[in-house]
């Protein structure tokens, strides 16, 4: 199989890069910065070709002889709909590192394109979102009846480039939950809970726009769906978040606060992901007659883990021989797949 990391300059590429030679893995890299590129290529001793996504007959003609993209070139709202058309064209399957649930949602409209192409579309194949997702479907499989689930983690606050930038797209458009199959928009202080994620006490913890809000559904059928992290936001600052959120929807507004994250976020290094300890994630799922199953387990940093999630998600396609169409991790790689990366604990579940 070939396979390409696109970004693979990018922080976390370089992460999965560390291990590419002793697994004795030979991706392409590319990326849209010749310099940086043919610097990657030489250093870890691998092709590189270098191309940006403006012109979608190039792309595409790169990825004639390419059997698998993992894209982590963020944000993936600028970069997901031109690769995305290239690998139709080239019959190219598709994944990112993606947490944007815009992203998402415009990936799984294109699931009748990518069955006819005979490729599979998956966003999401890092920390975003495999453990949240495998604990979806497990969560699931517990309580197949079940009407509601909630699902946070508790992790490290030091964030990449394109987590920062990803984040400062995501202020434009406010906090989401799924209610009735629905998504819908609520204030920043939406359903403020105490959540114990096993970090030996509980954190006051607030819903964020991950991608388990539109994936958790398509992968466990649940209607109702919250995503929540750690950190406490009083009446006062809801509103006044709602009072400038249209500013942080403005061009001008999220290109200046993209190039200072340029000048000044550089991502934690190893010495930093190891010391902000291991990343915890939590689920409930409730049914209608009021039964609770709650359940955690604990990851690597997420960055750590999301550097596996690309090498993992090269092995799988190795040998890969099924439909295409659009896929969560969960549905692709089985609900039980985060459990075999490393340093992931078992799930501990009780019911309440």
């Amino acid at each position: 199989m070939k396979w390409m990391i696109y970004g693979a300059n990018g922080y976390t590429s370089k992460i999965a890069l560390e291990s590419v030679q002793q697994l004795g893995l030979t991706p392409i890299v590319a990326g849209r910065n010749k310099q940086a590129i043919s610097e990657l290529a030489e250093q870890y001793n691998l092709e590189g070709r270098s191309f940006d996504l403006s012109s979608p007959s190039i792309a595409s003609k790169m990825l004639e002889d390419v059997d698998l993209v993992i894209n982590c070139a963020g944000p993936f709202s600028k970069t997901f709909i031109p690769m995305i058309e290239a690998c139709i064209a080239s019959k190219t399957h598709y994944t990112d590192i993606t947490g944007e649930i815009g992203v998402f949602e415009m990936a799984h409209k294109l699931d009748a394109r990518a069955k006819e192409a005979g490729i599979v579309i998956m966003p999401g194949v890092g920390f975003d979102i495999i453990p949240t997702d495998c604990l979806a479907s497990s969560l699931k499989q517990k309580m197949p009846d079940a009407s509601h689930l909630e699902l946070g983690f508790s992790g490290g606050k030091q964030l990449s480039q394109g987590t920062a930038k990803s984040s400062v797209e995501a202020m434009g458009r406010g906090m989401l939950i799924r209610e009735e199959g629905k998504l819908k928009r609520v204030m920043r202080d939406f359903d403020a809970k105490s959540i114990d994620y096993g970090r030996g006490k509980a954190q006051m913890s607030t819903v964020i726009p991950w991608g388990d809000v539109y994936t958790a559904y398509v992968s466990t059928g649940i209607p109702n769906v919250r995503v929540y992290i750690p950190g406490k936001v009083t009446a006062a600052q809801a509103w006044i978040y709602r009072l400038i959120r249209p500013v942080f929807k403005l061009g001008f507004v999220q290109n200046k606060m993209k190039a200072k994250i340029d000048a000044t976020v550089t991502g934690p290094d190893l010495e930093a992901r190891e010391a902000g300890g291991d990343t915890f994630v939590w689920g409930k799922v409730e049914n209608a007659s009021g039964r609770v199953i709650e359940a955690r387990f604990r990851t690597p940093n997420g960055y750590t883990l999301t550097g596996e999630g690309i090498l993992y998600t090269a092995g799988f396609f190795k040998d890969y021989q099924g439909p295409g169409g659009y896929f969560t991790p969960s549905l692709l790689f089985g609900a039980d797949a985060v459990f075999n990366f490393s340093g992931v604990s078992e799930i501990e579940y009780w019911e309440q």
